[in-house]
């Protein structure tokens, strides 16, 4: 009975924080309310009281699912191919396929929080600074074993990580405030036309 009962609790908790993830990525981690929040996922806001008794605790587990929605969406389908160039495209393919297939109504969780928080120093701001600087050290580290493995030449991984996320954050406010199919695109075409220019071998890259 007691594992029926937490187990039933973790089902709760974790319908509340995707849908957390959801309205943040819309109005932002500021935009989160007792009401709101209850309503769209389907709890009393006494049930919401048995898991957050403060908003920061809410925010700060919000941007861990965030993460977690993250790895799943795009880290780990991008592991699937092998280390180095080909694994460092298909991080950057996976996450612009993430924001085009519209898996939250505000197209990327950090981009928001990031705006949101840049200037407000605190327990939550330094979450969302961790979380930029683990997806660049990701970024980074494919880089690196791209040369390593004498796949690149002549660049910088930590300048090609910079370039590779700003044009991925480029992508989310062009789609929704131009053009959409465009916006990834171009997105998509300019990194590929920068790996493939430093590439040893191109032909580990598409074309196009």
């Amino acid at each position: 009975m007691e594992d029926g009962r937490k187990a039933r609790g973790q089902r709760s908790r974790e319908a509340i924080l995707t849908h957390a993830v959801s309205l943040a990525s819309v109005d932002g981690l500021g935009g989160l309310t007792l009401g709101r929040l209850a309503e769209a996922a389907g709890v009393s806001k006494s049930g919401f009281f048995a898991h957050w008794r403060d908003k920061e605790q809410l925010q700060l587990d919000t941007i861990e699912w965030a993460r977690r929605q993250w790895v799943e969406h795009v880290v780990t389908p991008a592991f699937q191919h092998p280390a180095g160039l080909r694994r460092l495209y298909a991080l950057h393919q996976s996450r612009l396929r993430f924001y085009a297939d519209g898996v939250l109504p505000g197209g990327c969780f950090f981009f928001v929080a990031q705006v949101e928080f840049d200037d407000r120093p605190g327990r939550v701001r330094a979450q969302v600074a961790k979380a930029m600087a683990d997806w660049l050290a990701v970024l980074r580290t494919q880089a690196e074993k791209a040369i390593e493995l004498g796949e690149l030449t002549g660049v910088d991984p930590a300048q090609l990580a910079y370039e590779i996320e700003a044009l991925g954050e480029a992508s989310v406010t062009h789609a929704r405030l131009l053009d959409h199919d465009t916006a990834f695109t171009y997105a998509r075409r300019a990194v590929l036309q920068r790996l493939r220019a430093h590439a040893t071998d191109p032909s580990l890259l598409p074309e196009d």
